[in-house]
């Protein structure tokens, strides 16, 4: 994926609309802006990121903004964890 994003396509790609919203409510903090991130990043390259340095930085601070979670939360979002598995299955049902 790309790194560099211009503000106007960081509008375009990774707003959440508001069924991602409502998908995103149960959750908080670090949970909260992974689910978002996968959910967006999937929704881009059809598949999912492999660590969290795949996704774009500014990426991370704009869904963090959208979400409203620290976006230094992010390095708190376990890799290894069942949540992650639950949320990609989440995110392949939609």
């Amino acid at each position: 994926m790309r790194q560099d994003w211009e503000p106007e396509d960081l509008i375009e790609v990774w707003t959440l609309l508001e069924d991602d919203m409502k998908r995103v409510r149960n959750k908080s903090g670090a949970t909260r802006l992974g689910f978002a991130l996968l959910l967006k990043f999937f929704e881009v390259e059809a598949r999912f990121p492999e660590s969290a340095q795949e996704v774009p930085t500014a990426a991370v601070e704009y869904v963090a903004q959208q979400v409203k979670v620290p976006a230094e939360a992010w390095a708190d979002y376990d890799w290894q964890s069942k949540a992650i598995q639950r949320h990609q299955g989440e995110i392949r049902a939609v």
